[in-house]
C-alpha cells in the first residue's frame, strides 16, 4: 500500500507542475498578444501634418557661393619721402586732411641746393667762355692754313681743343640741370588726390635722404584682400561678384574680383584674391569685411538643406508615399543659395516628391501621416 501511495503522490506532483507550466505559457501568450495589439495601434495612429510641414522637390538654379573675409585696403597708397637731405619746413598737414594731386605738402630747406645750383651755373658759364675762346682759335687757324702760314696739324689741334671745350660745356650744363632738379626736389608734392593717413615727420625735423614724411591713401578705390584655400581658388575667376558685410555698417556692399595672386602664400598655403568694392560712403582702410563670393550656378532638384537628415550613415530624406513615411537615401549634387535660403541639390528622389520639412523631428519609417484639413 505504501508503494502505491508514493506513486500516486508523484503523479499528483507531476500533474500540478504541468498545470503550472501550461498556465504560465498561456499568460505569456496573452501578454504577447496585448503587446502586439498595442504596437499595431501605435503604427496605425497617424501623425497630422500642417501645410508648412511639407516640402516639394523642385528644380532650382542654386547659386554656389564661397565664404570670404579679409581687410579693406586702398588700391593706391603713397608714402612721400624726402628726396634730398635737410630740415623739413612748412609741414602743416594732419591725419585726415584732404590733398589734391600736385599740391605742395611741405618743403626741405633749400639753402644748400640753391648754392650748389648757382655754383653749377657759374661753372657752365665758365665752360661756355672756354668754348668761345676755342672756337675763335679754330677759326683763326683755319684762315692761316688756307693762307699757308701754318701746318694742318696745328688746325687739327685747335679742332680737338674746340671739341673738348664743347664737351666740358655740355657736362657743366648737365651738372646745372642736376642741381636744378635737386632744388625742385626740396618741394614735396602729392602725386595723388586723397587723404593723409599718417604723418611721419614734424616741421623742423632733420630729414635724411629717403626719410618718410607722410602717407596718403585714395579711398575712392578700396579693395578686399581675401585669402582662399588652394582647392577653392581653382573656382575663383576674375569678374565674379560678391556681397560683403563691412563691420560697422548695416547694408551690404558689392565687390568684383579684379586680380588673383599667381603665387601661394608660403606660410598659410593660401591664395590671395583682390576684390574691388563699389563706392560707398563711410568705408575706411583697415575695416574687416566678410561675405559670399558667387562662383557658379547649378540647376538641380533641390530642397532646403535642413530637410536632408544625417543621423544615419547615409544622408536621407523623410518622403511621404501613400500616406506613409519612407526614409529615402539621397546624394548631394550641389549646395547653394536660393532667394536667401540655404538649399541642397539632391539625387535619389523624383522631382515633385513630397518630403517632411526639417522642423519635424525624425519619424519612424512606416508611420502614417495625415494632412490637415486645409491642405485638401
Amino acid at each position: 500500500m505504501r508503494r502505491w501511495l508514493k506513486w500516486i503522490l508523484a503523479i499528483l506532483v507531476i500533474a500540478a507542475l504541468a498545470a503550472g507550466v501550461a498556465w504560465a505559457l498561456s499568460q505569456r501568450k496573452v501578454q504577447q498578444q496585448a503587446a502586439a495589439a498595442q504596437a499595431s495601434q501605435r503604427v496605425e495612429s497617424a501623425v497630422e501634418l500642417a501645410p508648412g510641414d511639407l516640402v516639394q522637390v523642385k528644380s532650382r538654379a542654386l547659386v554656389q557661393a564661397l565664404p570670404i573675409s579679409g581687410t579693406l585696403k586702398a588700391a593706391t597708397v603713397v608714402v612721400i619721402k624726402a628726396r634730398v637731405a635737410g630740415e623739413l619746413q612748412a609741414m602743416t598737414l594732419r591725419e585726415g586732411d584732404l590733398v589734391r594731386a600736385g599740391q605742395t605738402i611741405g618743403r626741405i630747406d633749400a639753402t644748400d641746393a640753391q648754392a650748389r645750383l648757382r655754383q653749377a651755373q657759374q661753372q657752365a658759364e665758365s665752360a661756355k667762355a672756354q668754348v668761345e675762346i676755342a672756337r675763335r682759335t679754330f677759326e683763326n687757324n683755319r684762315s692761316l692754313v688756307d693762307q699757308g702760314f701754318i701746318s694742318k696739324s696745328a688746325l687739327d689741334t685747335s679742332a680737338s681743343s674746340l671739341a673738348a671745350a664743347e664737351a666740358n660745356y655740355r657736362a657743366a650744363v648737365a651738372g646745372a640741370d642736376m642741381m636744378g632738379k635737386s632744388l625742385d626736389d626740396t618741394v614735396l608734392r602729392s602725386p595723388i588726390t586723397g587723404q593723409v593717413s599718417q604723418r611721419l615727420a614734424q616741421s623742423g625735423e632733420r630729414m635724411a635722404l629717403d626719410g618718410r614724411v607722410v602717407e596718403i591713401v585714395d579711398l575712392s578705390r578700396l579693395e578686399l584682400e581675401a585669402s582662399i584655400s588652394p582647392a577653392d581658388s581653382l573656382q575663383v575667376l576674375s569678374g565674379q561678384t560678391a556681397l560683403l558685410q563691412i563691420e560697422g555698417t548695416a547694408s551690404t556692399v558689392k565687390a568684383r574680383v579684379v586680380r588673383i595672386n599667381p603665387t601661394v602664400v608660403a606660410g598659410s598655403r593660401s591664395v590671395t584674391a583682390y576684390l574691388a568694392l563699389d563706392p560707398a560712403p563711410g568705408l575706411r582702410q583697415g575695416l574687416f569685411a566678410q561675405g559670399a563670393l558667387t562662383i557658379g550656378v547649378t540647376q538641380a532638384p533641390s530642397v532646403p538643406l535642413s530637410v536632408v537628415r544625417t543621423d544615419k550613415p547615409q544622408p536621407y530624406v523623410q518622403m511621404v508615399t501613400n500616406n506613409k513615411v519612407v526614409h529615402q537615401p539621397v546624394e548631394f549634387v550641389a549646395r547653394g543659395g536660393f532667394e536667401g535660403q540655404r538649399m541642397a541639390g539632391i539625387k535619389g528622389v523624383p522631382e515633385g516628391a513630397t518630403l517632411i520639412s526639417g522642423q519635424i523631428g525624425a519619424l519612424r519609417e512606416g508611420t502614417l501621416v495625415k494632412l490637415a484639413a486645409s491642405t485638401k
